[in-house]
Protein backbone atom coordinates (compact mmCIF):
# COMPACT_ATOMS: atom_id res chain seq x y z
CA UNK A 1 0.00 0.00 0.00
CA UNK A 2 1.59 3.49 -1.16
CA UNK A 3 1.74 6.08 1.56
CA UNK A 4 0.80 9.45 -0.22
CA UNK A 5 0.90 12.98 1.45
CA UNK A 6 -1.34 15.62 -0.07
CA UNK A 7 -0.26 19.08 0.04
CA UNK A 8 -3.79 21.32 0.49
CA UNK A 9 -3.59 25.20 0.67
CA UNK A 10 -7.08 25.93 1.55
CA UNK A 11 -10.69 25.61 1.17
CA UNK A 12 -12.57 26.94 -2.35
CA UNK A 13 -11.09 27.60 -5.80
CA UNK A 14 -10.11 31.58 -5.37
CA UNK A 15 -8.45 31.42 -1.92
CA UNK A 16 -7.28 27.84 -1.31
CA UNK A 17 -7.44 24.67 -2.79
CA UNK A 18 -9.64 24.05 -5.42
CA UNK A 19 -12.47 21.29 -3.41
CA UNK A 20 -13.07 19.51 -6.76
CA UNK A 21 -9.19 18.53 -7.66
CA UNK A 22 -8.55 17.70 -3.91
CA UNK A 23 -11.68 15.59 -3.73
CA UNK A 24 -10.63 14.12 -7.16
CA UNK A 25 -7.04 13.45 -6.15
CA UNK A 26 -8.50 11.83 -2.16
CA UNK A 27 -11.17 10.01 -4.52
CA UNK A 28 -8.35 8.29 -6.79
CA UNK A 29 -6.06 7.61 -3.62
CA UNK A 30 -8.94 5.67 -1.82
CA UNK A 31 -9.83 3.96 -5.06
CA UNK A 32 -6.29 2.52 -5.75
CA UNK A 33 -6.32 1.43 -1.98
CA UNK A 34 -3.58 3.81 -1.22
CA UNK A 35 -3.37 5.50 2.28
CA UNK A 36 -2.84 9.15 2.62
CA UNK A 37 -2.51 12.43 5.20
CA UNK A 38 -2.86 15.54 3.92
CA UNK A 39 -0.47 18.98 5.53
CA UNK A 40 -1.13 22.60 4.40
CA UNK A 41 0.67 25.37 5.69
CA UNK A 42 -0.51 26.75 8.96
CA UNK A 43 -0.05 30.49 8.28
CA UNK A 44 -2.72 32.80 7.23
CA UNK A 45 -3.76 32.75 3.74
CA UNK A 46 -2.91 35.44 1.57
CA UNK A 47 -6.73 36.82 1.69
CA UNK A 48 -10.05 35.83 1.93
CA UNK A 49 -12.47 35.90 -1.06
CA UNK A 50 -15.92 35.88 -1.16
CA UNK A 51 -17.15 33.22 -3.38
CA UNK A 52 -20.68 34.33 -4.15
CA UNK A 53 -19.21 37.37 -5.39
CA UNK A 54 -15.34 36.32 -6.18
CA UNK A 55 -14.33 39.75 -4.98
CA UNK A 56 -12.11 40.12 -1.98
CA UNK A 57 -13.12 40.35 1.52
CA UNK A 58 -10.90 43.27 3.16
CA UNK A 59 -10.37 42.50 6.93
CA UNK A 60 -11.15 39.05 6.62
CA UNK A 61 -7.95 36.98 8.14
CA UNK A 62 -8.39 32.70 7.92
CA UNK A 63 -5.64 30.08 8.31
CA UNK A 64 -4.21 27.74 5.53
CA UNK A 65 -4.47 25.04 8.09
CA UNK A 66 -7.71 25.72 9.23
CA UNK A 67 -9.62 26.36 6.13
CA UNK A 68 -7.73 22.93 4.32
CA UNK A 69 -9.01 20.76 7.25
CA UNK A 70 -12.20 21.03 6.21
CA UNK A 71 -11.42 19.39 2.83
CA UNK A 72 -9.67 17.12 5.02
CA UNK A 73 -12.63 16.08 7.16
CA UNK A 74 -10.54 17.18 10.78
CA UNK A 75 -7.15 14.96 9.94
CA UNK A 76 -4.69 17.12 9.01
CA UNK A 77 -0.79 18.56 9.82
CA UNK A 78 1.18 21.54 9.25
CA UNK A 79 3.09 21.30 6.41
CA UNK A 80 6.27 22.10 8.12
CA UNK A 81 5.83 18.39 9.91
CA UNK A 82 5.91 16.54 5.98
CA UNK A 83 9.39 14.61 5.53
CA UNK A 84 9.67 12.57 2.37
CA UNK A 85 11.36 9.86 4.61
CA UNK A 86 8.07 9.27 5.85
CA UNK A 87 6.04 8.97 2.57
CA UNK A 88 6.10 7.33 -0.82
CA UNK A 89 5.12 10.09 -3.15
CA UNK A 90 3.43 13.56 -2.79
CA UNK A 91 0.49 15.51 -5.01
CA UNK A 92 -0.07 18.91 -4.80
CA UNK A 93 -3.82 19.96 -5.82
CA UNK A 94 -4.80 22.99 -7.65
CA UNK A 95 -6.80 26.55 -7.19
CA UNK A 96 -5.51 29.97 -6.55
CA UNK A 97 -4.45 28.65 -3.28
CA UNK A 98 -1.41 27.13 -4.69
CA UNK A 99 -0.71 29.72 -6.15
CA UNK A 100 -1.31 32.15 -3.42
CA UNK A 101 -0.40 30.41 0.00
CA UNK A 102 2.56 27.64 -1.42
CA UNK A 103 4.21 30.58 -3.47
CA UNK A 104 2.78 33.92 -4.96
CA UNK A 105 2.54 33.40 -8.27
CA UNK A 106 -0.60 35.10 -9.13
CA UNK A 107 0.81 37.96 -8.00
CA UNK A 108 4.06 38.00 -9.12
CA UNK A 109 4.07 35.88 -11.98
CA UNK A 110 7.77 34.85 -13.23
CA UNK A 111 9.03 36.74 -10.06
CA UNK A 112 7.33 34.36 -8.02
CA UNK A 113 8.94 32.95 -4.84
CA UNK A 114 7.65 29.55 -3.10
CA UNK A 115 6.46 28.94 0.58
CA UNK A 116 9.59 27.31 2.28
CA UNK A 117 7.99 24.21 3.43
CA UNK A 118 6.34 23.99 -0.04
CA UNK A 119 9.98 24.34 -1.54
CA UNK A 120 11.63 22.00 0.91
CA UNK A 121 9.01 19.16 0.45
CA UNK A 122 9.25 19.39 -3.56
CA UNK A 123 13.22 19.37 -3.28
CA UNK A 124 13.19 16.45 -0.31
CA UNK A 125 10.94 14.33 -2.71
CA UNK A 126 12.60 15.25 -5.88
CA UNK A 127 16.41 14.41 -4.07
CA UNK A 128 14.76 10.77 -2.85
CA UNK A 129 13.82 10.04 -6.08
CA UNK A 130 10.08 9.92 -5.34
CA UNK A 131 7.29 10.60 -7.40
CA UNK A 132 5.34 14.23 -7.00
CA UNK A 133 2.14 14.99 -8.41
CA UNK A 134 0.66 18.30 -9.41
CA UNK A 135 -2.53 19.58 -10.79
CA UNK A 136 -3.80 22.88 -12.05
CA UNK A 137 -1.98 25.80 -11.78
CA UNK A 138 0.40 23.71 -8.63
CA UNK A 139 2.80 22.35 -11.44
CA UNK A 140 4.39 25.94 -11.86
CA UNK A 141 5.75 25.22 -8.32
CA UNK A 142 7.52 22.10 -9.59
CA UNK A 143 8.53 24.30 -12.99
CA UNK A 144 10.19 27.05 -10.71
CA UNK A 145 11.68 24.63 -8.33
CA UNK A 146 13.36 22.28 -10.51
CA UNK A 147 14.13 24.74 -13.51
CA UNK A 148 17.32 25.50 -14.77
CA UNK A 149 17.17 29.15 -13.38
CA UNK A 150 17.18 27.88 -9.81
CA UNK A 151 19.65 25.32 -10.34
CA UNK A 152 17.69 22.11 -10.98
CA UNK A 153 17.71 20.18 -14.04
CA UNK A 154 14.73 21.89 -15.31
CA UNK A 155 11.22 20.08 -15.84
CA UNK A 156 8.48 19.18 -17.84
CA UNK A 157 4.92 20.09 -16.87
CA UNK A 158 1.31 20.46 -18.14
CA UNK A 159 -1.04 23.92 -17.13
CA UNK A 160 -2.97 23.55 -20.52
CA UNK A 161 -2.68 26.34 -22.69
CA UNK A 162 -2.11 29.32 -20.98
CA UNK A 163 0.43 31.50 -22.18
CA UNK A 164 1.22 33.52 -18.87
CA UNK A 165 1.49 30.21 -17.03
CA UNK A 166 4.00 28.97 -20.36
CA UNK A 167 6.00 32.30 -20.43
CA UNK A 168 6.50 32.02 -16.76
CA UNK A 169 7.55 28.24 -16.98
CA UNK A 170 10.12 28.65 -19.70
CA UNK A 171 11.65 31.82 -18.07
CA UNK A 172 12.30 29.53 -15.09
CA UNK A 173 13.94 26.95 -17.28
CA UNK A 174 11.24 24.29 -17.23
CA UNK A 175 8.89 23.59 -20.18
CA UNK A 176 5.12 23.38 -21.00
CA UNK A 177 3.55 20.37 -23.01
CA UNK A 178 0.21 21.30 -23.94
CA UNK A 179 -2.62 18.27 -22.79
CA UNK A 180 -5.93 17.59 -22.63
CA UNK A 181 -7.61 17.96 -19.80
CA UNK A 182 -8.14 14.06 -19.71
CA UNK A 183 -4.62 13.56 -20.08
CA UNK A 184 -1.26 13.70 -17.84
CA UNK A 185 2.24 14.77 -18.78
CA UNK A 186 5.06 12.14 -17.21
CA UNK A 187 8.64 13.75 -16.47
CA UNK A 188 10.25 10.85 -15.96
CA UNK A 189 13.75 12.17 -15.62
CA UNK A 190 12.15 14.06 -12.55
CA UNK A 191 9.54 11.41 -11.67
CA UNK A 192 7.21 14.20 -11.91
CA UNK A 193 2.96 13.84 -13.29
CA UNK A 194 0.58 16.67 -13.90
CA UNK A 195 -2.41 17.63 -14.85
CA UNK A 196 -4.18 20.27 -16.41
CA UNK A 197 -7.46 20.28 -14.27
CA UNK A 198 -9.24 23.30 -13.96
CA UNK A 199 -6.66 25.35 -15.96
CA UNK A 200 -8.87 24.43 -18.40
CA UNK A 201 -12.03 27.11 -16.90
CA UNK A 202 -14.66 25.42 -18.98
CA UNK A 203 -13.61 21.98 -18.51
CA UNK A 204 -16.79 19.47 -17.45
CA UNK A 205 -16.20 18.08 -13.39
CA UNK A 206 -15.83 14.64 -14.90
CA UNK A 207 -13.00 14.97 -17.36
CA UNK A 208 -11.10 17.08 -15.07
CA UNK A 209 -11.67 13.71 -12.56
CA UNK A 210 -10.27 11.59 -15.46
CA UNK A 211 -7.02 13.85 -15.96
CA UNK A 212 -6.56 13.83 -12.08
CA UNK A 213 -7.05 9.70 -12.29
CA UNK A 214 -4.14 9.98 -14.82
CA UNK A 215 -2.03 11.88 -12.81
CA UNK A 216 -2.66 9.85 -9.46
CA UNK A 217 -2.35 6.77 -11.18
CA UNK A 218 1.04 8.02 -12.97
CA UNK A 219 2.47 9.08 -9.60
CA UNK A 220 1.37 5.63 -7.83
CA UNK A 221 2.66 3.13 -10.75
CA UNK A 222 5.93 5.04 -10.39
CA UNK A 223 6.13 4.68 -6.16
CA UNK A 224 9.21 2.07 -5.53
CA UNK A 225 10.55 2.30 -9.06
CA UNK A 226 14.08 3.80 -9.85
Amino acid sequence: MAKVAVVLSGCGVYDGSEIHEAVAVLYHLSRAGAAYECFAPDKPQMHVVNHATGQAAPGQTRNVLEESARIARGKIRPLAQLHARDFDCVIFPGGFGAAKNLCDFAVKGAEMAVDPDAERVVKEFHGSGKPVGMCCIAPVIGAKVLGTRAGGPGAQVTIGDDAQAAAAIAAWGSKNIVNRVTESQADEANRLVTAAAYMYGGAPVHEVFEGIGRMVEGVLSRVGKR
